[in-house]
Parts: C-alpha cells; sequence; structure tokens
C-alpha cells in the first residue's frame, strides 16, 4: 500500500508539474487559441492532481501538494529561457509537449505496477487524458511548424 501512495504521489507530482506548465505556457503564448487551449490543460492537470490526492487519502497516505523538484527546475529553465530568447507559440508548443512525454512515461510506469482496480481505473483514465493532450500538443506543433515554414 505504501509503494502505491508513493507512486501516486509521483503522478500527482508530475499533474502539479504540467499545471505550472501549461500556466506558464499561457502566459507566454501569443496566439489567444494556445492561451486558451493551455489553460484548459492547465485546468485538466489540477483536477487529476486533486483526484489522485483524495484517493491517496483514502488509501491512508499523506498526499504531495505541490510539484515535483525537477518540475520546478524545468519551470525555472522555462523562465530562463524566456528571458534571454524570444520564445514563439512554436517553441512554447515544442516544450509543452516534451513535458507531456515524460508524463505520458511516469503514467505508463504507474500502470505497470500492481494497482488496486479501483485506483488502475483512475490511473487509466487520467494517462488516456495525458495521451490526448500530448496528441493535441503535438497536432498543433505540426500546424504551427507549417505556418512558420
Amino acid at each position: 500500500m505504501a509503494d502505491n501512495t508513493s507512486m501516486l504521489n509521483d503522478l500527482i507530482e508530475t499533474s502539479k508539474d504540467g499545471e505550472n506548465g501549461f500556466r506558464s505556457a499561457a502566459e507566454d503564448a501569443k496566439s489567444a487559441e494556445l492561451k486558451a487551449t493551455f489553460l484548459r490543460r492547465a485546468e485538466d492537470c489540477a483536477k487529476g492532481a486533486s483526484e489522485l490526492q483524495q484517493l491517496v487519502s483514502r488509501m491512508g497516505g499523506k498526499p504531495e501538494q505541490g510539484g515535483s523538484v525537477a518540475g520546478a527546475m524545468h519551470r525555472g529553465w522555462m523562465d530562463l529561457k524566456a528571458k534571454v530568447a524570444h520564445r514563439d507559440d512554436l517553441a512554447i508548443l515544442e516544450e509543452c509537449e516534451r513535458g507531456e512525454d515524460v508524463a505520458k512515461a511516469k503514467y505508463r510506469k504507474a500502470l505497470d505496477a500492481s494497482l488496486p482496480d479501483d485506483v488502475r481505473a483512475v490511473v487509466q483514465r487520467q494517462y488516456d487524458g495525458v495521451v490526448s493532450n500530448h496528441d493535441a500538443v503535438r497536432d498543433l506543433r505540426d500546424r504551427y511548424r507549417l505556418t512558420k515554414g
């Protein structure tokens, strides 16, 4: 059980990292379409984190409240990059896609573990959402590449 709460806490950190990353992307994006998309994704991540926090509490664990150190460093890198270089919407989309790649890998790892059926159902549903988010960001990125080229 402790292993499961630890794994879920890792997913909470991942979700919080995604929320913070998408909010940062929304602030930096020039396109109104991207701003709205990133804010919706941030909300999805926040809801996912909240749902996982409830599961951890129900399992008797102490739920994570924030993002990871790696996520904070990544956001710090994004902030630094924004200060030293002009970030266009394509660069922001590429950064978001990298973040979603990390999230997919973490959820995949969780699904490979032995989880109770009710927990697995939540993690699977959230993983499906992460994959959908990733694919939507990738498709936007591809569209922005075409318009830039």
